[in-house]
């Protein structure tokens, strides 16, 4: 049987990469003055999250294509979920400099994070 891929908007995908990249807008001063004191960049990683969709437990995983190019994934879970059970994968935008970076993505059941993982930098 095939393995179904859960897939994320790609306006909700935008939405996050522009709310990044507004965040560095007009922090050139302050990029410039850290730089030049030699102490570590402010504000330079954001994570920013992207949505969150409904999916279903399949063989106690969950797949998904990743935006950015990152891939297909399946996610296999570190505890035995039924298969059917109702579940939510979120996913986080990581930038630097409102530059994407990578992706991170979170499995929850009833409320509880039962897997995260990145890809890329994040």
């Amino acid at each position: 049987m095939a393995q179904d891929f859960y897939e994320f908007d790609s306006e909700a995908v935008d939405a996050a990469l522009d709310a990044a990249r507004r965040t560095h807008s007009g922090n050139e001063k302050l990029q410039n003055l850290t730089a030049q004191s030699g102490l570590p960049m402010v504000g330079a990683h954001i994570a920013v999250a992207a949505q969150c969709i409904a999916v279903t437990i399949s063989n106690n995983q969950v797949c998904l294509t990743l935006p950015l190019g990152l891939g297909k994934h399946c996610l296999h879970l570190p505890v035995h979920i039924p298969n059917g059970t109702a579940a939510q994968a979120c996913l986080t935008i990581c930038t630097h400099f409102g530059i994407p970076t990578g992706v991170k993505v979170s499995v929850v059941v009833a409320g509880s994070t039962v897997f995260s993982q990145t890809f890329g930098a994040c």
